[in-house]
């Protein structure tokens, strides 16, 4: 019955570490995938007459309603290129509707249709040549489902 006690102790215990072990690691883990998505806009090559001003990301419940992990990661540029024009270049290296999309950036505050967000860039915004291209990236990972930011 001693050894039954220990089994079931040394289990229950090794259950509980591995939860908190995940609990610890799920933000640095998805904070990297925003990395990621932040660092695969940078590699991109810029247009010409185009400059690499700074990139940023979050990971998180950034925009909409309800449970779910995002990955969000952007570059700023600023550019004598138009909006049509860039669109058309960062369009060729965009696999999917979310990724790549260019917008005009006007203040340090990144906006979305829906609402503020509570990331700025550092960068003092002065003019209309200065734009945004932001991807939003994804995980098959279990660490979405233990990142209290998610939900």
């Amino acid at each position: 019955m001693k050894k039954v006690l220990i089994v079931v102790s040394c289990l229950v215990s090794c259950v509980v570490i591995t939860y908190i072990a995940i609990r610890i690691a799920a933000p640095f883990f998805n904070d990297n995938v925003a990395k990621k998505t932040a660092g695969e806009l940078v590699d991109l090559p810029l247009p010409n007459n185009t400059e690499f001003i700074e990139s940023i990301y979050e990971a998180g419940k950034i925009v909409g309603n309800g449970n779910g992990m995002q990955y969000f990661g952007a570059i700023l540029i600023k550019s004598e290129l138009s909006l049509d024009e860039l669109k058309e270049y960062y369009g060729a290296f965009s696999e999917h509707e979310w990724e790549c999309m260019v917008e005009n950036q006007n203040t340090t505050d990144v906006e979305f249709s829906d609402g503020h967000t509570n990331m700025t860039f550092k960068t003092d915004i002065e003019g209309d040549d200065y734009y945004i291209v932001y991807s939003w990236g994804s995980n098959d990972t279990i660490f979405h489902e233990f990142d209290l930011r998610g939900h």
